[in-house]
């Protein structure tokens, strides 16, 4: 039996480390086969080294609220005075032919998706403490201490909604969060629910009822 793809959306404070664990998680799946990570669009501008295209598609804000009016959009969220958000039509043909699609967003906008497509699986990456998050983001080096503070009070109020998630991970080291994603992910694969369309199909006969 093959079931559907899995939508997983990996969320959580900036600077807890989303990214790396998104990556680290990618590089076990050695037969690149089993994730495909949907690359959001912003309205940011580039962080050195990323890439359009394969890290986010960097669009104008024009273009951003062109594509929210068109609703070619899973999700969008105005964070830090950018917009985030993912394109809707690759995450629903990967899923359709049975390839899980990682979603890596902002906690406003899981919980958009939270809501369009309740099916998905949902992990909140949480840091160790909020010293050791605030640290991170200190040497990261790419923010100014205004931006700072914000992105500090903004997590403070994001690990409050922690409870609208299916799973919390907490990265006090990457490859233990890779692998506890991991465990959720297998697990997630075998509930019975994703299974029944085929159960029926398959496997019983006319007038049996699954009770």
């Amino acid at each position: 039996m093959k079931s559907k793809g899995l939508l997983v959306v990996l969320s959580g404070p900036s600077g807890v480390g989303k990214g790396t664990v998104r990556q680290a998680l990618f590089e076990t799946d050695t037969n690149h086969d089993q994730f495909y990570y949907s690359v959001s669009a912003t309205t940011r501008q580039p962080r050195p080294g990323e890439e359009d295209g394969k890290d986010y598609f960097f669009v104008s804000r024009d273009q951003f609220e062109g594509m929210i009016e068109d609703e070619r959009l899973l999700e969008y969220a105005e964070y830090v005075g950018n917009y985030y958000g993912t394109p809707l039509q690759y995450v629903e043909e990967m899923t359709e032919q049975g390839k899980d699609v990682f979603l890596e967003i902002e906690v406003q906008g899981a919980l958009q998706v939270k809501r369009r497509m309740p099916d998905g699986v949902f992990i909140f990456l949480a840091p160790p403490t909020m010293h050791e998050l605030e640290s991170r983001i200190v040497n990261r080096g790419t923010d100014a201490p205004e931006v700072i503070e914000k992105r500090m009070r903004q997590a403070r109020e994001e690990l409050q909604l922690v409870t609208q998630y299916d799973y919390v991970v907490e990265n006090d080291n990457v490859q233990s969060a890779v692998e506890r994603i991991q465990t959720i992910i297998n697990a997630e694969h075998l509930k019975t629910d994703r299974f029944i369309d085929d159960i029926v199909e398959n496997y019983l006969k006319e007038g049996d009822e699954i009770s």
